[in-house]
């Protein structure tokens, strides 16, 4: 099954940028979808952003639309989550994920993201 390890995160100042990274191993296999969720310090995981590898298409949370941007890179396995104009409320551990249409069943050990000047 695959192995998924995210990096790039670390300290930000608001309106900063960072891209994470997630890094697909384990293989061959073929995953229907990526994504990314969050999870702040006391509060659940969420949703961030999700791609359909096959079509493209993605969805984001209406809290990151416009400023976060999905994609991924199939000839490296890797898949990224840029993130633009980041304000306080993005401090968050990020888990990269990837699964079936039905389901998340891969998920990274995540990547801390801080937003604070």
């Amino acid at each position: 099954q695959p192995q998924l390890v995210e990096s790039g995160g670390g300290l930000v100042q608001p309106g900063g940028s960072l891209r994470l990274s997630c890094a697909a191993s384990g293989g061959p296999f073929s995953l229907y979808k990526v994504g990314w969720f969050r999870q702040a310090p006391g509060k659940e995981r969420e949703f961030v952003a999700d791609i359909v590898m096959r079509t493209n298409r993605d969805v984001y949370a209406d809290s990151v639309k416009g400023r976060f941007t999905i994609s991924s890179d199939n000839a490296k396995n890797t898949h990224y989550l840029q993130m633009n104009s980041l304000k306080p409320e993005d401090t968050a551990v990020y888990y990269c994920t990837a699964g079936s249409a039905f389901a998340y069943n891969y998920w990274g050990q995540g990547t801390l993201v801080t937003v604070s000047s």
